[in-house]
């Protein structure tokens, strides 16, 4: 994620998890959990540690029944630290590689992985690439998720497009995780379809996981090197959003969410 490319609403002070905390366990949103029939479900990321953040403890979830999962990366996150003294492009790319297969072997999840190598920030120009490579890549899955057609982020929302198409195509369910929406949106807030939300309750093993699975991607959420361009993307107060008991999917329905 590259910080310079983030709308206001993403790089401004962002909401305190304690309104989410205290707003959350007072929403009667149905409850989510996997299918007994399913077999492997397609995750469509736009960057390195998008399926961790916003649902991995669903994908504990799914490795504990014993579904599959298909990581489809869209991008290998080269761009997160534009002007590094530390890194390359593309040794970013290969650190962030790296430290998804650390991420998923800490949340116990077995399948493949198929790395798309889009460039990184610039998915809105490639919107069409996009949704002819998820379209090929979720063939077969039972179910689809993805980031989130509204979640503010350019990559995120051409992902969740094209991640919606193609589960339509399929014939197949499709469900959506917020990522940046916590930090930017307000409980209640309107701009997220919030009746089409489904709780998701993680078992303590499943939110260990989680947390340690967040903590393999170093390169995001501790400096790189002392300076500017080589700080931390996900600081502390964001980290926090995704530290939670419960996390939530959006249902698509017959219309594009967001």
């Amino acid at each position: 994620m590259n910080r310079d490319e983030f709308p206001d609403r993403i790089d401004g002070p962002g909401t305190d998890e304690s309104c989410w905390a205290r707003w959350l366990p007072d929403q009667g949103w149905p409850r989510w959990a996997p299918d007994p029939s399913w077999r492997e479900v397609a995750v469509c990321a736009a960057h390195p540690d998008d399926e961790v953040l916003g649902a991995g403890g669903v994908l504990a979830l799914l490795a504990a029944a014993g579904v599959a999962v298909h990581l489809v990366a869209v991008t290998d996150g080269e761009a997160s630290h534009p002007g590094s003294t530390v890194l390359s492009p593309a040794d970013l790319a290969a650190l962030r590689a790296e430290e998804t297969g650390r991420a998923l072997a800490a949340l116990g999840v077995a399948g493949r992985t198929t790395r798309l190598r889009l460039p990184d920030s610039a998915l809105t120009e490639r919107e069409g690439d996009v949704t002819a490579a998820l379209a090929a890549a979720v063939a077969g899955a039972d179910a689809v998720l993805s980031t989130w057609t509204g979640d503010a982020h350019p990559d995120h929302e051409v992902v969740g497009r094209a991640a919606l198409a193609a589960a339509r195509a399929a014939a197949v369910p499709v469900w959506q995780f917020p990522v940046w929406a916590w930090h930017w949106a307000e409980p209640g807030d309107p701009r997220v379809p919030w009746d089409r939300a489904r709780l998701v309750r993680l078992p303590s093993a499943a939110r260990a996981a989680k947390r340690t699975a967040v903590d393999c991607f170093a390169s995001q959420v501790r400096p790189l090197g002392p300076a500017a361009a080589d700080r931390a993307v996900l600081l502390p107060e964001v980290l926090a959003h995704f530290d939670r008991d419960v996390e939530v999917l959006l249902c698509a329905g017959d219309e594009a969410i967001g």
